[in-house]
């Protein structure tokens, strides 16, 4: 569990993410609505060197960017009484990055091996975020993102 107490040390946790990945990573965020996803997906992309305006993909469901890495944000909130595949393996096997808001309603689709983060909101300035490795390569980056590593 990473204590997260102000937007700063958000960013610092998704710029630490966005020096690790590597290709067809999948990151999960979980949370409830106003937890900071997107704010930490905007983070994440900007991290990674994307100069476009970061926004939520609640309407599109997938954006693309480029960066370092193509990155991938979706934002499956809106596929939730729906069984339509969208391609989502197009995407995970890209060679880029994909981010997941509301991966919860994709579960079906989603690979095996990932990184979940979990953003329990506490209060306007504090979170929890709760890393969850699923697989041997998410095992390291979740070893570069524990508590220790993060400056405050």
């Amino acid at each position: 569990m990473i204590q997260v107490d102000s937007l700063e040390k958000t960013q610092q946790i998704a710029e630490k993410l966005a020096q690790v990945v590597t290709e067809n990573d999948i990151i999960l965020l979980n949370g409830d609505l106003g937890a900071g996803k997107t704010t930490f997906s905007q983070y994440f992309g900007k991290a990674l060197g994307v100069k476009r305006n970061i926004n939520s993909p609640t309407f599109n469901i997938i954006k693309s960017y480029k960066g370092r890495l193509p990155f991938h944000h979706m934002d499956c909130y809106r596929l939730e009484d729906s069984d339509e595949d969208l391609g989502f393996d197009e995407y995970f096997n890209d060679n880029g990055v994909t981010i997941i808001e509301w991966s919860e309603f994709i579960q079906e689709y989603l690979p095996k091996e990932r990184l979940e983060i979990n953003i329990k909101y506490i209060d306007a300035d504090k979170r929890v975020f709760e890393i969850i490795s699923k697989g041997e390569h998410y095992k390291q980056i979740k070893e570069v993102l524990n508590d220790d590593n993060i400056t405050n």
